[in-house]
C-alpha cells in the first residue's frame, strides 16, 4: 500500500511500547515510521503558554489540563507534519498503546478504494458512536457515519486534506485531542469510523497520560462546570446535525 504511510507516535521512554506495537504491526506487513511523541513535562512556558488556551480548556471540559494531554496533542500535529512532508496520499496514524486487529489491512486496502467516501475514519474509540453504516469495506467491517461520540484518537486514518485542515486549525489546544480531532463540521472534513472498530486499546499497555497525583479528581465541583454542560449539549446537537447532512449527501451520491 504505497498510497498509504504508517506513522506511530511513542515516546523516547516507552521503548518496550514501541517494540511491542512493531511486533503486532510487523505480523500484519505493515512498515511503519515513528514519530518521536512530544513529552508534556519537557514543555517550556513560553511552549506551553502558546500551545494551550488554558481558560478555554478549563470552560469547555470542566477540569485543568494535564501536561501529558497537551503533549499527545501536540504529537499528532506533529504526525500530521510529518505525513504531510511524504508524497502519500493516506496516512494511518498509531498511538503505541493500540492493538491492531488481523483484519486491519484489508480494512485499509478497502478505505483506499474509495478516496472520495472519507477524510477522516476512525479506525479504534471509546463509546459507540452510534454508527450507521454508509458502504461495505469487507465482508465484516463497513464505512460508517456517527450519531453520537467516539472518544479515542489511538487508530485513525487521514488524508492530505483531512492532515492539512488539522494543522491549520488543531492550535491552540482547547479539548483534549480526541475530543476535538473528529468535530467534521469545525473543519469541513468528512469524518467516519469503522464499524465494528478495527483497532482497539492493548489492556496491557498503561496511559501515559496521568495526574499528577494519583487518585485525585481533576473534575472541577458541579457548580464550576455549568459551562461544559452547555459546551457539551451544544457540540453533540452540532454532531448529531452534521451527522444527519453527511447521511443526506451519502444517499444522494448513491
Amino acid at each position: 500500500m504505497s498510497a498509504l504511510q504508517t506513522f506511530v507516535i511513542n515516546l523516547d521512554r516507552s521503548a518496550d511500547r514501541l517494540e511491542r506495537i512493531a511486533q503486532s504491526l510487523g505480523q500484519l506487513g505493515l512498515p511503519f515510521t515513528r514519530v518521536a511523541a512530544v513529552d508534556g513535562r519537557q514543555l517550556s512556558d513560553d511552549e506551553r503558554i502558546r500551545s494551550l488556551d488554558e481558560a478555554t480548556y478549563r470552560r469547555r471540559h470542566g477540569m485543568s489540563s494535564l501536561p501529558g494531554e497537551l503533549g499527545c496533542y501536540l504529537s499528532h500535529v506533529k504526525a500530521m507534519h510529518a505525513f504531510l512532508a511524504t508524497e502519500a496520499d493516506a496516512a494511518l496514524i498509531l498511538e503505541d498503546d493500540v492493538q491492531p486487529e488481523p483484519e486491519l489491512p484489508q480494512v485499509l486496502q478497502a478505505l483506499l478504494g474509495c478516496p472520495d467516501r472519507w477524510d477522516m475514519v476512525k479506525i479504534s474509540g471509546v463509546h459507540s458512536g452510534t454508527p450507521v453504516r454508509v458502504a461495505r469495506l469487507t465482508g465484516r467491517h463497513g464505512l460508517a457515519v456517527m450519531l453520537s461520540r467516539c472518544t479515542g484518537s489511538s487508530a485513525y486514518v487521514v488524508n492530505r486534506r483531512a492532515a492539512q485542515a488539522y494543522v491549520d486549525g488543531l492550535l491552540p489546544m482547547s479539548l483534549p485531542y480526541d475530543h476535538v480531532f473528529d468535530q467534521g463540521w469545525h473543519f469541513g472534513l468528512k469524518v467516519r469510523m469503522v464499524s465494528p472498530l478495527a483497532a482497539r486499546h492493548d489492556a496491557q499497555v498503561a496511559t501515559t497520560i496521568t495526574a499528577a497525583t494519583p487518585g485525585a479528581s481533576r473534575k472541577f465541583h458541579w457548580s464550576r462546570r455549568w459551562s461544559t454542560y452547555a459546551y457539551r449539549l451544544g457540540n453533540e446537537w452540532r454532531r448529531l446535525r452534521y451527522a444527519i447532512a453527511q447521511l443526506w449527501l451519502e444517499r444522494q451520491a448513491r
